[in-house]
């Protein structure tokens, strides 16, 4: 059965800067327990979704969408959600190796997600 939300009560958190935040079901692949807020890679061949990598070369080192909430996927694959547009705040964000905002800010923004940074 695929993931979604079915009621929500919403409030922003530290997370979630602007929305609307639209989010869909998506699989999050075995071998990782991410927190919300993740920024995700989808692997071409399979449809499923990582932590993205900056030197993977499966299609996932491309940032994508960010993980709705906390998922453990370390015994097998797993449905959950994860945002594909809204605003976002950098400091909440965890990104995989080789990524940061510099590294992850236009390819989603190139998807509707923006991450915002404060204001120095």
């Amino acid at each position: 059965m695929p993931a979604s939300f079915t009621s929500e009560t919403f409030s922003l958190d530290r997370l979630q800067v602007e929305g609307p935040f639209p989010a869909k079901g998506i699989t999050l692949a075995s071998g990782q327990n991410l927190p919300r807020g993740a920024v995700l890679g989808k692997i071409t061949a399979s449809g499923k979704y990582v932590l993205s990598l900056a030197a993977a070369n499966d299609g996932s080192q491309t940032p994508d969408m960010i993980l709705a909430e906390a998922t453990d996927a370390s015994g097998g694959d797993t449905a959950t959600v994860a945002y594909v547009g809204g605003s976002f705040a950098d400091g909440a964000l965890t990104y995989g190796t080789g990524h940061s905002y510099a590294t992850a800010f236009a390819p989603l923004r190139d998807v509707g997600i923006l991450i915002v940074k404060p204001l120095s």
